[in-house]
C-alpha cells in the first residue's frame, strides 16, 4: 500500500515538471541511433528468411482525446500479416492516422504494403511489391491525394557465403500519382536492387545497399553505403553515408553522412 501511495505523487510529479519530457527525449535519441544501426540488417541477407507456417501477425490502436480550452481527438492504428505456404511467403502491413479539434478534421491518412516472394530454390526468387498512401484531406494541386506503386520481377543470389553476400533483383511496376483536385498520372516504371555485404574481420563489416527506379518523369537512385565496428562487447558504431539522386530536382543530389555510436555499461 505505501508504494502505492509514493508511487503517485511521483508519477504526477514528471509529468507536470517536464521530466518526463526530457526522458521522452532520451528515448526517442536512443530509437533514432537504434534505427541507424539496423539500417545494415537484411533478414534476406544470407539466404531466404524463415517465416512462421500459416498466419501470424500483430495489431495495435490508440486513442487519445482532450477535452477544455482545446478539444481534440486523435486514432492511430495498424496491423501487419504474415502468411507462409511452402516457398510462397506473402506479407501485408496497413495503417490509419485519424484527428480532428474542435473545427473539424485535421487528419486522414491510410497507408498499406504488399509484398509476396516466392522461392525457387536458395539462389532464385521472385517478388511482388505494392504501396497505396492516401491523404483524406487533400483539396490542392500541391497536394497529394493518391499515391501507388506496383512491380514485381526476378531475384538472384549472385554471392552467399558466411563472408560475403550479394544479391540482385530487377523488375517492371506501374506507379500511380493523385493530386488534391483529381489529376492524376499513371506510368510505368523500372526498377533494380543490389544488397552487398563484406565481412572484413570479427569485429568489423560493410553494406552497400543501392535501389534504382526509372520512369518518364525521373530517374532516382538511393545508394546506402555503411561500416560497422563493434570495438568491444559494449561499444558498436556504425559510419554511414546516404545518397538520394532524383534527376527531376533542380539539386540532384542529397547526401547524407551518419555517425552512430551506442555504449552499454
Amino acid at each position: 500500500m505505501l508504494a502505492l501511495l509514493v508511487a503517485g505523487p511521483v508519477l504526477a510529479q514528471t509529468t507536470i515538471t517536464g521530466v518526463r519530457d526530457v526522458n521522452d527525449r532520451i528515448d526517442d535519441i536512443n530509437e533514432i541511433v537504434a534505427e541507424d544501426m539496423e539500417r545494415a540488417e537484411d533478414a534476406a541477407r544470407f539466404g531466404n528468411p524463415e517465416a512462421r507456417a500459416g498466419l501470424s501477425g500483430s495489431a495495435s490502436i490508440g486513442y487519445s482525446g482532450k477535452t477544455g480550452n482545446n478539444e481534440s481527438q486523435e486514432f492511430s492504428g495498424g496491423v501487419r500479416l504474415s502468411y507462409a505456404q511452402g516457398n510462397f511467403v506473402q506479407t501485408l502491413g496497413a495503417a490509419v492516422d485519424f484527428a480532428e479539434d474542435g473545427v473539424g478534421k485535421t487528419k486522414e491518412d491510410i497507408f498499406a504494403v504488399y509484398d509476396a516472394n516466392y522461392y525457387f530454390d536458395q539462389s532464385f526468387y521472385g517478388f511482388v511489391l505494392a504501396r497505396l498512401e492516401a491523404d483524406g484531406l487533400a483539396s490542392t494541386a500541391g497536394d497529394v491525394r493518391r499515391d501507388g506503386f506496383l512491380g514485381f520481377g526476378p531475384g538472384y543470389r549472385v554471392v552467399n557465403t558466411p563472408d560475403m553476400t550479394w544479391r540482385l533483383q530487377a523488375g517492371i511496376g506501374v506507379s500511380y500519382l493523385e493530386d488534391g483536385l483529381r489529376n492524376s498520372v499513371t506510368e510505368t516504371g523500372y526498377l533494380a536492387a543490389s544488397r552487398f555485404y563484406y565481412r572484413i574481420n570479427d569485429g568489423v563489416f560493410m553494406t552497400n545497399d543501392t535501389d534504382v527506379l526509372a520512369s518518364d518523369s525521373a530517374l532516382r537512385v538511393n545508394n546506402d553505403l555503411g561500416v560497422n565496428f563493434r570495438v568491444t562487447d559494449a561499444v558498436s558504431t556504425r559510419i554511414s553515408y546516404l545518397s538520394e539522386y532524383n534527376d527531376n530536382r533542380a539539386i540532384r543530389t542529397d547526401n547524407k553522412l551518419g555517425v552512430s555510436l551506442v555504449f552499454g555499461f
